[in-house]
């Protein structure tokens, strides 16, 4: 290419990125919404004027920044520079920026601290590659249309603008401590204001605390970001130095869960951008879906059969769901009134539900990670969290590099001590919304492995999980045992947010 003018929308690159719709040029860089036609999705495209002064810079950013496994991080696609062109190929992400979460105000503080939590985690990853960000704003932080976290602009926005430091690490630690500054607060701690927030009020030439600008900011949180980013306040607390000990600070907060309430209106075409990967995962259940309610709302306004036919619908709907309910309740009475007639099928989940019913939750008396396999403990500190009947607060794995635990151990779990012997009717674990997790619950009367009996198994397990065991079983001790653990955000743990263990008590 000969200048960025030359570069119009329906340019093809590579012979495989069509150009479609300018969004932004700034210095001789322009971005463009484009389409992979090969892969069929849409893409990030950077292209440059010939005389801006950083081409190689950021296309040598990218290329090591395409190396990068992080899903939380923007992943690059291609990068090429040569004498007629030079193009950096990314992924297209749609969502919400910090900037578009904190319009109506600062997020819940817990909230904040897990979108941060997660960027740090990001960051760290990045960080042990010798990549780093240096320019962190709330635009740089997203959460997408995928309900994932999303840091944008890893090693390639430094690159084009120019920006190097001596420090990188505790540069950006204090670029996520104003981030989690901002959603806390709603207010930008630098000079001036920040992608449309207000800049931090100030005491005394200082950048006021996050608990000094709003109400409700919990103390530990106020101490992270300070310790992060306002050296001034740091009244002799050491300060956090690098993403890995901001992440390691947020390591016990609550990570942000998917909002259902917020996403059922999103259009159809944005659920189409998801980010690379997430798209794929949820293509076949969300795109197809969306369009279709459309045409009816749109043709019920034209005259009153589709109301007459909706209501003789919904009417012989009630109907069949009546007949059904009848005949069921039929079956039933003629199956208890006939107890000579051979009913093992139905008998048999007939008197499982009812001991369901009459069991009742029994309250943990300890709660343990448990390592046995590996260095024995798995968390420990915040294992309780899992019992505290609170469903925002969690239990979690170390973090491992594959879903089969790294192939360091066959498996790592939580393990409850019931405080005396009982028979167990269910456990019910609520781990997290990513699926992949296989989960077994082992019970007994030691807290060793070997004397725990596998006695119920889940595949594939997300979210509220039911561990029935197939007949009686009892023991002092239960465990809730991963043998593989999903993606999360980026990497591998498994999560429980809360454990729920029925028994029949007398029985």
């Amino acid at each position: 290419m000969s200048s960025t003018s030359a570069v119009e929308p329906g340019t093809r690159l590579a012979e495989r990125f069509r150009l479609e719709d300018r969004v932004s040029e700034s210095d001789g860089a322009t971005l463009w919404k484009a389409i992979d036609e090969i892969l069929a999705r849409p893409v990030a495209v950077h292209t440059f004027a010939p005389d801006f002064p950083r081409v190689h810079e950021v296309v040598t950013a990218a290329r090591a920044a395409s190396r990068l496994t992080d899903p939380r991080l923007t992943q690059v696609f291609d990068a090429a520079e040569d004498d007629k062109s030079a193009y950096v190929v990314s992924e297209w992400v749609t969502g919400e920026t910090l900037t578009d979460l904190l319009a109506n105000g600062p997020l819940e503080p817990e909230r904040a601290a897990g979108l941060v939590a997660e960027a740090a985690e990001a960051l760290a990853h990045a960080h042990e590659a010798q990549l780093y960000h240096l320019c962190l704003r709330p635009s740089h932080l997203m959460w997408t249309n995928g309900n994932t976290v999303k840091v944008l602009g890893v090693a390639v926005d430094a690159a084009m603008w120019g920006l190097t430091t001596d420090q990188p690490a505790l540069d950006d630690a204090e670029g996520l401590g104003r981030l989690l500054y901002a959603g806390l607060t709603g207010h930008w701690p630098g000079d001036e204001e920040e992608g449309g927030l207000p800049a931090a009020p100030m005491i005394d030439g200082h950048f006021c605390t996050p608990r000094q600008v709003t109400a409700g900011v919990p103390g530990y949180l106020d101490t992270i970001t300070v310790r992060a980013c306002l050296p001034e306040s740091r009244k002799g607390q050491g300060a956090l130095a690098s993403p890995a000990e901001v992440a390691e600070s947020l390591a016990d907060v609550a990570r942000p869960m998917p909002i259902p309430i917020s996403y059922p209106s999103t259009p159809a075409v944005a659920s189409a951008s998801h980010t690379e990967g997430l798209e794929l995962a949820h293509r076949p259940k969300s795109a197809p879906v969306p369009p279709l309610p459309p045409p009816p709302m749109q043709r019920r306004p034209q005259g009153g059969g589709g109301s007459t036919l909706n209501r003789v619908l919904m009417t012989l709907v009630v109907l069949l769901v009546i007949a059904a309910v009848g005949v069921g309740a039929w079956t039933i009475g003629r199956s208890l009134g006939s107890p000579t007639q051979p009913q093992t099928a139905t008998n048999t989940p007939t008197s499982t539900k009812s001991a369901t019913i009459n069991a009742e939750a029994v309250k943990p008396k300890n709660a343990k990670g448990f390592d046995p396999l590996g260095d024995g403990d798995e968390k420990t500190d915040i294992a309780k969290l899992a019992i505290d009947g609170k469903p925002g607060t969690l239990w979690k794995t170390e973090t491992y590099t594959s879903a089969d635990l790294g192939r360091l151990k066959d498996g790592v779990g939580l393990l409850l001590d019931m405080g005396k012997p009982m028979q167990i009717s269910d456990v019910v674990a609520t781990l997290s919304e990513a699926p992949g997790a296989t989960v077994e619950l082992k019970v007994g009367d030691s807290p060793e492995l070997g004397s725990l009996k596998t006695v119920a198994t889940e595949k594939n397990a997300a979210g509220k999980t039911t561990l029935t065991p197939e007949k009686a079983t009892s023991g002092q001790y239960v465990l809730i045992w991963f043998t593989r653990v999903p993606t999360d955000a980026g990497t591998f743990h498994g999560t429980i947010y809360e454990v729920v263990v029925h028994s029949p008590g007398s029985a």
